[in-house]
C-alpha cells in the first residue's frame, strides 16, 4: 500500500515531467483543497494542457481509462506495488444529455476555462508544483491559481456551486449528493443559491443510477458526520428522494418514557451523530436502518404508543432498500442482522445459556454491541443491558461459545437413523444441551437423542 508522501511526490514528477516536455500542468482539484485546509490528501490529480496521446506517449507506463473524457492513469513503481496518478487534458464540456457524461468533450490549452466546468468552487483551485512544499500543506494561498473563489469560499466555510448552480447540477445529477457530503464532511454550509438550486431539482437524483447513489450515501455514513449529511439530504428535498423509508421517519412519535428525545427521525439522528470517521460501512447502514419498520407500525394504544412487529417488518424494509441499492449479499446479511437483533440486549439477562451463546455467535458481533450502545444513548442513556451483554460476552472463552460437536451425522447414521431432515433437528437439540452444560460426552448425546426423538 503506497502511502500518502509516495503519492504526492510521484504527482509532483509527473507534472514536473509534464512541464519540461512544454506542458502547462498544476495539481489540481481535491487535492489542493484538503492541502490548504490542512488534511493530508487521500489522492493527487494532475490537470494539464497536454492531450492524452501525448501524455499516453511521454510515460513509460500508462492506462488510457477514460482517454475518451480525456483522462489518463500514470503508473508510478515496478510490479505490482505500483499505482497511479490521474492525469486529466483541460476540457471544455459540450450539454450532458444524460445528466451524467458530457455529450461531446471539447480539448482546451486554458486551465480557466477547465476549472469552469468543475462542480464546486472548492474543486477548482491548482497550483504549480514549485509553490508547493510539503504534503501538509504549503505557504501563502495566493500561490494557488484560483478562477473561480475557491479560496475564499474555503475560507468563509461555503460549498458553492461553480458559475450557475442549476447548470452544474443538470450536468451531473450526482453533484447534489457530492455538495452534501462535502459540507457535512468539512462543517461548512451550503451557498444559498447552491442549496436552493437543490431543492428545485432533487427529483433529477431519481436519473442516477443507484449503485452511484449508495456509493455517496456510505460515504456520508463513514467520513465522521453522519447527522449533518442526513439533516442537509432533508433540508433539500433529496432525503425522500433517495430514502422515502427514512423520510417517513419525521414525526413518528415515540413513547416519552423510553424516548425523551423524541420521533424517530431524531432518535435516528441520534444514531448517526454518534458514528466515527472510517468507521463500518454495515454498522453506518444498520444505524440508519435500525428502526425503519416503526413508521409503519406505529400505533396508539390505550396504555402507550405501540411498534408491534416493528423489527421484522424493519428487516422486510432493509432487504429491498438492500436490494434496491445492490448491496452485496454479505453486506446485506450483516446489515439485516444488525436491524433484526437490536432488540434482543433488553432479554439477554433472561436468555437460557444456549440461546445467549448463540447470540454472542452472530457475525462481527462488535458492531451489534456497538448499534445498542448508539440506541441507548440516543433514548433512555440506559446502558444496563449493553453492560451486562458485553461482560458475558468478553469473560466468554471462545471454545465455550463454540465448542466441538460431541456427534455429527456420522454417529446418528452409525446408531441406525436413516439420513433426513430430522437429522437438523437432533444435532441442535444436541447443540443446545450441550451450550447449556446438561451433557459433555457423545454417548450422553446418543442417549438425548434416543429419548427425544424415536
Amino acid at each position: 500500500m503506497m502511502t500518502g508522501t509516495e503519492q504526492f511526490e510521484a504527482a509532483l514528477a509527473v507534472v514536473e515531467s509534464l512541464r519540461a516536455a512544454g506542458y502547462e500542468a498544476y495539481l489540481a482539484g481535491g487535492c489542493v483543497r484538503d492541502m490548504l485546509l490542512g488534511r493530508t490528501p487521500t489522492d493527487f490529480d494532475v490537470a494539464t494542457s497536454a492531450t492524452p496521446d501525448v501524455v499516453l506517449g511521454l510515460f513509460k507506463r500508462t492506462f488510457a481509462v477514460g482517454a475518451h473524457f480525456g483522462v489518463v492513469l500514470v503508473a508510478n513503481g515496478d510490479g505490482e506495488g505500483y499505482f497511479t496518478t490521474e492525469v486529466a487534458t483541460f476540457r471544455s464540456d459540450g450539454a450532458y444529455s444524460d445528466g451524467r457524461h458530457p455529450d461531446a468533450v471539447r480539448y482546451t490549452t486554458s486551465a480557466e476555462e477547465d476549472v469552469k466546468r468543475r462542480d464546486f468552487t472548492m474543486n477548482g483551485l491548482m497550483i504549480a508544483p514549485e509553490r508547493v512544499h510539503s504534503i501538509k500543506g504549503f505557504g501563502l494561498r495566493k500561490d494557488v491559481l484560483d478562477f473561480v473563489g475557491g479560496v475564499s469560499d474555503l475560507e468563509a466555510g461555503v460549498v458553492r456551486a461553480i458559475g450557475h448552480p442549476e447548470e452544474r447540477f443538470e450536468e451531473d445529477h450526482l453533484r447534489m449528493l457530492r455538495g452534501i457530503r462535502f459540507a457535512a464532511r468539512f462543517e461548512f454550509d451550503l451557498e444559498a443559491q447552491t442549496k436552493l438550486a437543490m431543492r428545485r431539482l432533487a427529483r433529477r437524483i431519481q436519473a442516477v443510477s443507484h449503485e452511484r447513489v449508495r456509493d455517496e450515501l456510505t460515504k456520508m455514513l463513514t467520513e465522521g458526520r453522519a447527522r449533518r449529511a442526513f439533516e442537509l439530504l432533508d433540508e433539500t428535498g433529496l432525503l425522500k428522494e433517495v430514502l422515502p423509508e427514512v423520510a417517513r421517519m419525521k414525526g413518528i412519535e415515540q413513547p416519552p418514557q423510553y424516548h425523551p428525545e423524541g420521533d424517530v427521525w431524531v432518535h435516528t439522528l441520534g444514531l448517526l451523530g454518534q458514528l466515527d470517521e472510517g468507521c463500518s460501512m454495515t454498522l453506518g447502514w444498520g444505524a440508519l436502518l435500525h428502526d425503519v419498520g416503526k413508521p409503519p407500525t406505529f400505533r396508539r394504544a390505550p396504555d402507550r404508543i405501540r411498534f408491534d412487529g416493528h423489527v421484522d417488518v424493519g428487516v422486510a424494509m432493509a432487504a429491498e432498500i438492500c436490494r434496491r441499492f445492490r448491496f452485496s449479499n454479505e453486506e446485506t446479511r450483516q446489515i439485516l442482522a444488525l436491524v433484526e437483533n437490536h432488540m434482543k440486549f433488553a432479554d439477554a439477562d433472561r436468555m437460557k445459556a444456549s440461546t445467549l451463546k448463540r447470540f454472542f455467535r452472530l457475525d462481527e458481533f462488535e458492531e451489534h454491541l456497538a448499534l445498542h450502545k448508539m440506541d441507548c444513548m440516543a433514548g433512555s442513556r440506559n446502558l444496563d443491558h449493553w453492560n451486562f451483554v458485553r461482560a458475558r460476552w468478553q469473560a466468554m472463552p471462545e471454545e465455550t461459545m463454540r465448542p466441538k460437536p460431541l456427534i455429527t451425522g456420522r454417529e446418528l447414521i452409525a446408531a441406525g437413523y436413516v439420513p433426513g431432515a430430522q437429522f437438523k433437528l437432533m444435532l441442535r437439540a444436541v447443540e443446545d444441551a450441550q451450550l447449556e452444560g446438561t451433557i459433555a460426552t457423545a454417548d450422553e448425546a446418543l442417549k438425548l437423542v434416543r429419548e427425544r426423538f424415536q
